[in-house]
């Protein structure tokens, strides 16, 4: 059983994807076991500091575009911004990025379709399913089609951006080798031992992809996470009627 369970050829891309969800919920252990012994007359350090900053930063964030209809959307948009940050700067420590294989940002997109839909219909009930035949029945065919949008823009622009990062990052990887090799020719390749190799490829290279990673990975890892989680709270905001408060949404349930 183990032997077939080892032999599954998993892409490389969702074992990164389980490691950063492994490094989110340590984290979140960590904080929550530093919360339940913070002093809560003493203003919170290190980690916990962060955590708080944080869940308030998103909390305002969907209450300013969305208000307080739903009142702990900011914890999901939280979790999603973390780890698709994470995901995106993964690449750094030279492990595959989540976000290079279309599984994941076609996954990312399918939650928020689905919450799009599913917060849709909670709040408006039957109601839901006329969006389908506006402004007449005869356009069923393309709000059928129309409503595939969202999931085909969020995950396109996640897998191509993330794809354009790791292209562009390839090529002046194999620029900068080829330069350092031609540059230090004069230095033999070892052939034999632990240190074998053509070492005269690596002394361009460090300096200037550390320096290019500023911007392809944690630069426009931070563009991206925002965009995304920006368009997911628009996205999902739209299909809350515009006078539904708690208290009717209570009232109905």
């Amino acid at each position: 059983m183990f032997d077939n369970f080892f032999s599954l050829d998993i892409p490389g891309e969702v074992i990164s994807s389980l490691i950063v969800m492994i490094i989110i919920m340590i984290l979140a252990l960590i904080i929550g076991i530093q919360a339940r012994r913070q002093d809560p007359l003493k203003k919170p350090k290190g980690l916990l500091l962060i955590a708080e900053t944080g869940v308030k930063f998103f909390d305002d964030l969907t209450k300013d575009l969305i208000g307080n209809t739903l009142p702990n959307f900011g914890g999901f948009i939280m979790g999603t911004a973390v780890y698709l940050f994470i995901a995106f700067i993964f690449g750094i420590i030279g492990l595959p990025s989540p976000v290079t294989n279309m599984a994941i940002p076609l996954s990312l997109g399918l939650t928020t379709f689905l919450g799009i839909h599913l917060i849709s219909a909670k709040f408006t009930r039957w109601a839901y399913f006329k969006r389908y035949v506006e402004p007449i029945p005869i356009f069923l065919p393309i709000n059928l089609i129309s409503m595939w949008a969202p999931l085909l823009s969020l995950t396109l622009r996640l897998f191509g951006n993330a794809i354009a990062g790791w292209t562009l990052m390839t090529i002046i990887e194999i620029a900068l080798r080829n330069l350092s090799s031609m540059i230090f020719s004069f230095m033999p390749v070892v052939q034999d031992g632990l240190l074998a190799g053509n070492w005269n490829e690596i002394f361009i290279l460090p300096i200037p992809k550390a320096v290019l990673s500023l911007y392809f990975d944690l630069f426009s890892a931070l563009i991206q996470t925002f965009v995304f989680i920006l368009l997911t709270t628009i996205f999902i905001g739209q299909e809350i009627p515009e006078d539904f408060s708690i208290n009717t949404l209570e009232r109905r349930t």
